[in-house]
Formats: C-alpha cells, structure tokens, sequence
C-alpha cells in the first residue's frame, strides 16, 4: 500500500527520485522517512566562489536589508524582528558589546561598524528535499526554540497572515561568521513542528502543550565548549518534515549582494549572495 501512496506523493509535487540516495520506495518505512529522504553525495555541488550559499532547496521569497527592525516574509507582508528572534538574552554568548540601550534591536546585532543587517527568506515546499545545511562558515553558540502554532507556510498563507513566522514554532540558531552576527531559523508549517538539528540532542520539538511567547534557550558555549559548535559551508545541519520555511539574519559589509531573484527557485549548495 505504502509504493501507490509514494507515487501518487512524487506525481503531485514532481519529486526527483533519481537525485534520492535510495531510489527504491519500499526501502522507505513510512511517509516520514520518505520526507526526510537523503541526496546522492554529487547531487547538490557547493558553490566555492560565495561566501554564502542556500541552506536548502526551496524558493526565494524575499531577501534583502533588513529596515526598521522589519522584515518581510513576502513581499509587502512584515514581521517584527524583535518579536521574530526574540529578547536578547543570548547575545552575551556572542561577540555584541553594544551596551546602548538607546539603540534598536536592530542595530544591537550588528557587531562591526560599515555593516548591514541582511535577510533571506526560503520556502520549502512540500516535494523538497527537506535536510538543510550550513549555509557559511560560522560558529553557532545559541539555541532559541519557540514553541508555537502550526500554521501554512505556503507563501498564499504568508500573504495573508501578518507575523506568521513568528506565530509558528521555530528553532532559532545563533552566532558569528567572519563578519559579525549570523543566524539560521527553522521555521515549522502545518504538521511539521518536528524540527531536527543534527548537533542538539536536548532540542524537543512539537510539544503538544505550550504557552504562547513562551521559548527555551540553550548555550553551546557554557552547556558543551567555549567555543560554541563550529559549521562548515554545506554541511549538514537539521531536518523537517513536509513543507516549511528557513530564514536567514545576518550582518555583512554594505557592499555584500544577493546573487537572486524574488520568487526563483533554488537548490541547496547554490549560490545566494557573496561580497
């Protein structure tokens, strides 16, 4: 019964099974291990000449400089970056020493003087391939998870639907790349509150029971090393389940630029954007 529910599955979302690790569906046990599919290792090539390439398959949904402590889902659609990554209680396990409580949020990330605050918005949709990897070279030294609702992702949804990133459960990375702040968020969408990171056996998504605005921190600094869990460009970094959302939020030099167009598609291991 299982092969007929696959084929039906790779007709309606054009999966590409010969790119699969395993192209034999009966090897798959249930429609989760199918989701959570590996790659053959040439399938996905690392771009070498960015300095940052997409974490994941999926598509652009919007990037760009981050302004007003706002950033857009899709386009014309904002959320809060406040209320997106939350208070910053982390930051004294990263390099920010901006003690000026005058300044906003949003300039407290940023590290470095001459940079910008940087944003990229990916959606995987539901026949991804559906692991993610490092996106840069960086150093990840906190984990934030908001547990949350469960809503649509689908960029129809995310039109419609203010703050919808910061609505739904979510695993917040934080740290620093040889500019200054850099983090990766895995968003969670309908039935995919099962978000996994390779590297975080304490990390328990998808809890039943939570309180709105609630979060868990956790330091990789004082909880396993000072110095925190270092990530390779492309290497591998968690999983969903079905379809979601990958938000990156970072600082760069102002002359850094996206190497993408809103709404193309892309590939894991290709280039976003470089200085």
């Amino acid at each position: 019964m299982r092969k007929p529910v696959y084929n039906l599955y790779i007709w309606t979302f054009g999966v590409n099974m010969k790119e699969a690790a395993v192209e034999d569906l009966q090897h798959y046990r249930n429609l989760s291990e199918f989701f959570r599919r590996k790659l053959k290792p040439q399938a996905r090539p690392v771009c070498d000449s960015h300095c940052v390439i997409s974490p994941s398959d999926g598509k652009i949904l919007h990037f760009g400089r981050v302004k007003n402590c706002q950033v857009e889902q899709v386009k014309g659609v904002t959320y809060s970056l406040e209320t997106f990554l939350g208070p910053q209680t982390w930051s004294e396990n990263l390099e920010i020493s901006n003690n000026n409580t005058e300044t906003t949020f949003q300039e407290h990330l940023v590290t470095k003087e001459g940079n910008d605050l940087y944003h990229c918005v990916i959606y995987l949709a539901p026949g991804d391939y559906h692991c993610f990897h490092s996106p840069t070279d960086w150093r990840v030294s906190h984990r934030r998870h908001f547990p949350g609702s469960l809503m649509s992702v689908n960029p129809g949804v995310a039109r419609w639907i203010k703050e919808l990133f910061c609505h739904n459960e979510r695993v917040v990375l934080a740290g620093d790349w040889t500019h200054g702040f850099f983090s990766l968020t895995a968003v969670g969408a309908t039935n995919v509150g099962s978000i996994r990171i390779y590297f975080d056996n304490d990390l328990h998504t998808n809890s039943p029971r939570y309180m709105k605005g609630s979060y868990n921190d956790f330091s990789f600094i004082t909880n396993n090393n000072k110095g925190g869990v270092t990530m390779q460009k492309g290497e591998h970094l968690g999983e969903f389940n079905l379809g979601s959302t990958i938000v990156l939020i970072f600082e760069a030099p102002k002359d850094f630029t996206f190497n993408l167009k809103p709404g193309q598609k892309i590939r894991f291991g290709e280039a976003l954007g470089s200085i």
